[in-house]
């Protein structure tokens, strides 16, 4: 039988596993409804993308202060916080009355769930031991393709049967009561702070904003997330008014690619820990050069199934390098400073989710069709490629043997 040492780490994953579905459930709501939105408020297709692009303006921002925030007052303190705000906000963009006071609401909603992210990625450094972590961490990025997987699902019966209102008030009901099972599971919230001084902290703060290595993680996650972050906001809305395909089909097609990134997210931290040890690179770089392949393919494609097909393929081969990025991420950086610097490498993925919606909505809107706009990701996938060539091996070897020896 277990002791409650070996069951802790079990409930705080499933915990936190949990909340990046409902996190994900609740942003993906504003995509699947982005039409009937449209409708509504009578918008055109760049203001669309500055719908989908408002919760990631703030949400980006949060990235940094979020991971702050989680080094400073605790991980469990910041999660509670951050699953309260956007629960919400969550209920409100559904009392929406027009484009402004959407744009403030989803604002808002994003500062709430900004801070979850290096949180939960920093608790999960926190209850893992090192040898595990990068299996744990890598895992844990799979529910955010179960969430997006699931969204559509629940979604988009809702909006067909109650209309688009009533999903944000419902969603924002279940996180609600998400928090209370989680503060009486993971009692007390309050955490021990480490036994470290204030200038230490401040040494390490000043060292993840200084570390090259920092910075090409973020680099290769913002070129992986314009990809997904794009293809999210703009593919229900493609097969609705290009493809003339009703909710009812969208709610089945849309989330195969999530389910496909999950996949390769769960297959990840055993790739990296059984048979590329010391190759990490490789394993993210030779995904990124498919993923860029088959977002091409994507790009050529002229029928709906191999739209799809190809889709799948991208959505697979980026999970598999989107994960990788973070678990072995999660090999180089100590406990103390884990959250300030997650939240550097997370603020890239946020960053494209704020680009990428506003990006393509400009170029449908400019070229009047959707294939520029593949075009688009099709570079977005070239570059992380050619930026994870850049990540040297050896350093990458040292860091994680100096992180071992502290954290062991």
């Amino acid at each position: 039988m277990e002791n409650t040492s070996q069951r802790r780490p079990k409930a705080v994953f499933t915990l936190l596993y949990v909340a990046f579905i409902i996190c994900f459930i609740d942003r993906s709501a504003v995509n699947i409804a982005l039409s009937y939105i449209g409708n509504d408020f009578n918008l055109n297709a760049t203001e669309l993308g500055f719908v989908s692009s408002a919760f990631f303006f703030s949400y980006s921002l949060m990235q940094i202060p979020g991971g702050w925030l989680a080094d400073k007052f605790g991980s469990k303190v910041t999660v509670v916080t951050a699953i309260l705000m956007w629960s919400i906000f969550t209920m409100m963009t559904g009392f929406a009355w027009s484009l402004a006071s959407l744009l403030i609401i989803r604002v808002l909603f994003g500062i709430g769930e900004g801070a979850y992210p290096s949180a939960s990625l920093k608790q999960i450094s926190e209850e893992f031991s090192y040898k595990t972590r990068s299996e744990a961490t890598s895992a844990i990025i799979s529910s955010n393709y179960a969430g997006a997987a699931i969204a559509p699902v629940i979604i988009a019966p809702i909006i067909a049967t109650l209309g688009w209102r009533s999903a944000f008030h419902l969603m924002g009901i279940l996180g609600l009561v998400f928090v209370i099972a989680y503060v009486l599971i993971l009692r007390p919230i309050r955490q021990k702070k480490l036994r470290t001084n204030e200038n230490k902290n401040k040494i390490d703060w000043k060292h993840s904003v200084a570390n090259p290595v920092v910075w090409q993680f973020f680099l290769v996650v913002l070129g992986l997330s314009t990809i997904t972050k794009g293809l999210d906001s703009w593919m229900p809305t493609y097969l609705l008014r290009a493809r003339h395909i009703n909710l009812a089909g969208i709610a089945w097609l849309v989330p195969l690619p999530s389910i496909s990134a999950g996949i390769a997210a769960l297959l990840c931290g055993y790739l990296m820990v059984h048979f590329f040890k010391d190759k990490e690179k490789w394993l993210i770089a030779f995904s990124c050069l498919l993923a860029t392949v088959f977002m091409f393919g994507m790009y050529k494609s002229v029928s709906l199934t191999n739209v799809i097909i190809f889709e799948m393929l991208t959505y697979f081969f980026k999970g598999l390098a989107f994960s990788g990025c973070f678990a072995l991420f999660a090999q180089l950086v100590t406990k103390s400073s884990y959250g300030s610097s997650v939240g550097i490498v997370n603020f890239g993925g946020q960053l494209a989710g704020f680009l990428a919606p506003i990006i393509i909505g400009m170029i449908v809107e400019h070229f009047g069709s959707y294939s520029s706009a593949f075009l688009f990701l099709v570079i977005s996938a070239a570059f992380s490629f050619v930026i994870s060539l850049t990540f040297n091996a050896k350093e990458l070897k040292e860091n994680q043997q100096k992180v071992a020896n502290e954290n062991e």
